[in-house]
């Protein structure tokens, strides 16, 4: 009376839904649930009126792994779509990356011979030794000017915190690049796949029972009854988790730290175009949001009228999406705590940004689940 199947993948975001494909490939059987009420997880895009928007923040594939590039163009023709995102700073507008086109506005010059020594010159009048918090390590590595204007108020906005409150390591360096290349990627495969990011993800869960709107806790209590009263339930060999490390485990050694995001959507039907970007950077720490996507853009200015969202920083609480973990030596020995719990669940994996509570792009999601298939298929 009941249904089996060999993983039961809690989550139908790109880890989970590479990992059920593979396994699927690999003649096993696997059921995938997920909270929301759509597939793809963050990287969930919506249609309007023809323009694919990014529900979630922008979300550009990129990687110098040329296998993995092979991997997902399966599921999508990718453009060649070369992220280029601009800062605004009052009434000043600068490219980023931070490059010969953003220090020729800075400083009205042309050469990287010139930009390397303003920026050394400034470097070397603040005469920071060994910085003690993200302001003085962006100071020691850029300058006042670069710091100033396009680093500390977005940096801020961020974390929602003052840069001198900040760790010095959350700044490792500055991409300073002396070449007039607004690319903001060094990877040389990137792109925006036609017919956004949700139909991917359908196509790698085609053929797999999904259900939505379904939290892990309430869907094993739910089949746990079933079993109990002697109606249809389902049953599972492995779990793969992906959601929060700490949640699984009932919060039982403390809460991992996130930060989160809101986003403020915004249909202008009769507007063609808002920007002229897809991104655009606000470093000033008095605007609340710290950019605003123009979709459109992301597909070369395809479909009616433009779909804009402004995007705002937030804390995060129990209950909030988590967005990024807060990845400093309290967090990290806290999640190693977990982790050593996790080793313990034989029959549970955890993958992705949240069960393995690290930033992760999408490329290296799909690394990742791919080597997790790997280690399963050799199990």
């Amino acid at each position: 009376m009941n249904k089996h199947f060999d993983y039961l993948v809690v989550g139908a975001g790109l880890f989970g839904s590479v990992f059920s494909y593979e396994m699927r490939k690999r003649g096993k059987s696997c059921m995938v649930i997920d909270r929301r009420g759509h597939i793809a997880g963050n990287i969930y895009t919506s249609e309007v009126r023809g323009i694919h928007v990014h529900e979630y923040g922008a979300h550009i594939f990129h990687t110098s792994n040329e296998k993995t590039w092979e991997y997902i163009k399966q599921f999508a023709r990718f453009n060649h779509f070369v992220n280029s995102p601009m800062a605004i700073y009052k009434d000043e507008i600068y490219n980023l990356p931070f490059n010969m086109n953003t220090f020729s506005k800075l400083w009205g010059i042309k050469t990287p011979e010139e930009a390397q020594a303003i920026i050394q010159k400034q470097v070397q009048d603040l005469a920071i030794q060994e910085p003690q918090n993200l302001e003085e390590q962006a100071l020691s590595l850029a300058g006042r000017d670069v710091y100033e204007k396009l680093i500390k108020g977005y940096t801020e906005k961020q974390w929602g915190r003052e840069c001198c409150e900040l760790p010095a390591f959350i700044i490792k360096r500055v991409p300073l690049r002396f070449t007039y290349d607004n690319n903001y990627f060094t990877d040389p495969f990137q792109g925006i796949p036609e017919g956004g990011y949700t139909a991917i993800v359908e196509k790698l869960l085609e053929g797999t029972m999904v259900r939505l709107n379904t939290d892990f806790r309430d869907f094993v209590r739910e089949q746990e009854e079933a079993a109990a009263q002697g109606r249809e339930f389902i049953s599972y060999d492995k779990v793969l988790y992906t959601g929060m490390i700490d949640e699984y485990f009932d919060y039982q050694l403390g809460n991992l730290e996130y930060r989160s995001l809101r986003f403020e959507k915004e249909d202008l039907p009769g507007c063609e175009n808002y920007q002229g970007n897809a991104v655009i950077n606000y470093t000033e720490r008095e605007i609340p949001y710290t950019r605003i996507i123009e979709h459109k853009h992301f597909e070369f200015g395809k479909g009616e009228g433009t779909v804009i969202t402004r995007e705002y920083p937030a804390a995060w609480k129990q209950g909030d999406e988590p967005y990024y973990p807060v990845n400093d030596e309290k967090n990290n020995k806290l999640f190693a705590a977990y982790q050593k719990l996790a080793e313990k669940e034989k029959q549970v994996l955890f993958g992705g940004r949240l069960g393995q509570y690290r930033y992760y792009d999408m490329d290296k999601v799909v690394e990742a689940a791919l080597d997790m298939v790997e280690k399963e298929a050799h199990v």
